[in-house]
């Protein structure tokens, strides 16, 4: 596995506490606004955000699928159309699509120990794919 964190140098071989400590850093509007975690065949799951206004995406390199994660709990306070600002760009977002960054270290924890994702996190195909 290789962890990506913008504008820190990659890890090879991340540890749960290196991933939890580095995804709870991120902020939209810092130096890092985004990360990566891609395994040996070049499958990844990637945040863009950081705190309470993360957006979650997985790339399946078989059939070349990348999907945003979504939730049961759609935010009360970001409509659909939202826009999240981050180092990369802007991205407009469903309103079920923002995650807190602990739930985003859950994701790619399971997805570090090739476990399933949690029951609460659902995948629809990322705009534009």
């Amino acid at each position: 596995m290789k962890f990506n964190i913008e504008g820190k140098a990659g890890i090879a071989a991340p540890t749960q506490a290196q991933i939890s400590r580095a995804i709870k850093s991120l902020r939209s509007y810092g130096p890092s606004s985004y990360a990566s975690l891609t395994d040996d065949a070049g499958n990844y799951v990637q945040v863009a955000g950081g705190g309470v206004s993360c957006m979650v995406e997985q790339f399946e390199i078989d059939g070349e699928r990348r999907r945003r994660a979504f939730h049961d709990k759609p935010s009360p306070v970001r409509p659909n159309g939202t826009i999240l600002l981050f180092g990369a760009g802007n991205v407009p977002m469903q309103s079920d699509e923002w995650f807190m960054s602990d739930q985003v270290v859950e994701i790619f924890l399971a997805f570090l120990d090739g476990k399933a994702f949690p029951p609460s996190i659902h995948w629809r195909p990322a705009p534009g794919f």
